[in-house]
Order: structure tokens, then C-alpha cells, then sequence
């Protein structure tokens, strides 16, 4: 019992289960089981959050795709690559600016999207399915302040 006398002393009051990190890991791995379950055309989180937002704005630099979407540099070129391959997107130089690279959605892309807006929409309700309306509400903007 010494060894556990020790730990206890060395992680004073601290437990993993009181951290709320914790709960979020745990929040969005159910997330994302539930969507890889659900969602259509084997499309990751990211690729359908980058798909969802070229399909509002139609046309966006690789760099506002990233913002638009709370995705780094790495991930969000890594995520158009992706999706350039199977022909959900496509790129061009931009013509302000051609350093910058535009990604536009292409029909295969938007069709993606009209197929995938109706289990997304399931995906978010069953998530949150454990919480009741107000909850779900207040879970949302919750994690809007703090994100």
C-alpha cells in the first residue's frame, strides 16, 4: 500500500474523472462512432464540415476553408487533398492573389452534401439523444463560449 500511499500523495487532490477534458475525449469519441456509422459516401468529420462549407459559399481560399472550419494549415490541406482525389472538390489559382489557392465544390461534391445533410442532422440527434431540449441547448452554446 505504500506505492498507492505515494501517488495519492503525489496527485494530491487531482482525478482524471473531475477533469473536463476528460469528458469532451469521451464526448466526441460517442461522436464520432456515431457518425462513422451513419454518414454517407465515407466522408470523415472534417471532410463533411469542409464540404458543408463550400457548399454555402460555393468557392473559398484553402487558408479561409481552414478557418471556416476551426482546421490548421496540415489538416485542412491534407482534407482538400482528400477530397480533390475523389472528386468532391476542385482547386485553382486564385486570381487576387496567386499564391492562394481557391477550392470550389464540384456537382459530385454538392450531391455529396444533399445526400449527407439527413444523416448529419440524425448523427447530431442521436449524439445529444441522453440530454433533453433544454440541455441540448445549453450544451451548444456552452461549447460555443468556450470553443
Amino acid at each position: 500500500m505504500a506505492g498507492a500511499d505515494a501517488k495519492a500523495t503525489a496527485l494530491g487532490s487531482y482525478r482524471l474523472e473531475d477533469q473536463v477534458g476528460f469528458y469532451l475525449r469521451r464526448a466526441a469519441q460517442r461522436h464520432a462512432a456515431i457518425f462513422a456509422e451513419h454518414m454517407t459516401d465515407d466522408l470523415t468529420p472534417t471532410q463533411w464540415a469542409a464540404l458543408v462549407k463550400l457548399a454555402e459559399f460555393e468557392s473559398l481560399s484553402q487558408n479561409l476553408l481552414g478557418r471556416e472550419t476551426a482546421m490548421d494549415a496540415a489538416t485542412i490541406k491534407g482534407v482538400v487533398d482528400r477530397l480533390l482525389r475523389r472528386g468532391f472538390v476542385a482547386t485553382a489559382p486564385d486570381p487576387g492573389d496567386a499564391r492562394r489557392m481557391r477550392v470550389s465544390i464540384t456537382r459530385d461534391g454538392a450531391a455529396a452534401v444533399e445526400r449527407g445533410t439527413g444523416p448529419a442532422s440524425a448523427i447530431t440527434a442521436q449524439t445529444l439523444r441522453p440530454l433533453d431540449a433544454t440541455e441540448r441547448r445549453q450544451l451548444v452554446d456552452l461549447l460555443r463560449r468556450i470553443g
